[in-house]
């Protein structure tokens, strides 16, 4: 296995690439670590970021360590919606120094612009996190270094600390600058980043944090995709699209329930039991649901097929589950038999 200098926090925006570029132009090999979970990550890039920007890039998968901040509650709280950012930063450094050894390399590099968020990345924020993380030692912010104390790779001469720079402020002028000096021929956009700061994603989460004890990873994937609906601990996802309804049928399991139309083109929709039943008894996942709901959720389904909806009669639904398959004959409808539900935004 190949040793690097350096580890790097690698997300695929322009200030992780630029951070690892200013410390690969002292001659410094690096390591770009993507840490992927449902909030957050795109695995499907990092071979066209390797090639296109040519650095190195290993994926990290934290999906279930990272769910535990959300379930637990952030130590230093929560952003404007579900971001934890302090606590996100300080996860992902302890992650970093823990692979330092396998890696053979020597210090931590961070795409952080001090003042660029104000959450995150004031002064204050900057030195607890390096504390809370315990890497002190070994972590080095190449883009706003000049206004941060010397680091220990400083001192010894391993990075030049007059070729690091002393970006701050919520601008991007610097950063493009230095995209051109180094020739990028692609520039991400700021945008785009963790769907947990954003209320339209981040309401798909707030059911599986208040009512599921336990929800794994895999349910947190669910929730990102397609139409999301829910009556009680009955959930109810639905295709929107060919790749909605493709992803659907990867992440279903053999205990949820597969619905699509017989006669109708139509979306393809899952079903998940989850939460608790009122009785304070834990619900298990795959539980058979009642009659009443499965045909509730087949006639929903159907109310997404304009085609259906305009036959005016009743509807084959095919249904499968535990690879069993069935059909029920339903009149489209929207759900409101059982009170589905999209999720809102009601932090509290």
């Amino acid at each position: 296995m190949k040793n690097y200098d350096a580890l790097a926090l690698f997300s695929g925006g322009l200030d992780s690439i630029l951070a690892v570029k200013v410390v690969q132009k002292q001659g410094l090999d690096v390591l770009g670590l993507h840490f992927v979970s449902p909030f957050f990550g795109h695995p499907d890039k990092v071979a066209h970021w390797q090639e296109l920007y040519s650095i190195p890039v290993k994926i990290v998968d934290v999906a279930e360590e990272y769910l535990r901040i959300l379930q637990e509650g952030p130590k230093f709280g929560w952003g404007k919606v579900l971001n934890p950012c302090v606590d996100c930063k300080i996860f992902m450094l302890k992650k970093a120094k823990e692979l330092l050894s396998h890696y053979g390399a020597k210090f931590i590099i961070s795409g952080e612009v001090l003042g660029q968020r104000p959450m995150s990345q004031r002064r204050d924020a900057l030195y607890l996190i390096r504390r809370e993380a315990d890497v002190k030692d070994v972590l080095l912010r190449p883009l706003c270094a000049k206004h941060l104390d010397p680091t220990p790779m400083e001192e010894s001469g391993l990075v030049e600390r007059d070729k690091l720079l002393g970006i701050s402020g919520r601008g991007r002028k610097e950063q493009l600058r230095l995209a051109r000096e180094f020739g990028l021929r692609e520039i991400p956009t700021p945008a785009g980043g963790c769907l947990l700061t954003d209320k339209e994603s981040a309401k798909r989460y707030l059911p599986l944090l208040q009512r599921v004890k336990g929800a794994e990873a895999s349910d947190f994937y669910l929730a990102n995709v397609g139409r999301q609906y829910w009556a009680g601990n009955y959930w109810l996802s639905i295709g929107r699209d060919k790749n909605d309804n493709q992803q659907l049928l990867r992440l279903a399991k053999d205990s949820d329930y597969i619905f699509k139309l017989k006669d109708f083109p139509g979306p393809i929709a899952l079903g998940r039991s989850a939460g608790k039943r009122e009785s304070g008894e834990e619900e298990r996942q795959g539980e058979d649901w009642p009659e009443e709901v499965i045909l509730s959720a087949a006639s929903l389904v159907c109310g997404f097929s304009p085609k259906a909806r305009r036959s005016k009669r009743k509807v084959v639904v095919e249904i499968r589950k535990d690879k069993e398959k069935r059909a029920v004959l339903v009149l489209p409808e929207d759900g409101s038999s059982m009170d589905w539900q999209e999720p809102r935004w009601e932090k509290g």
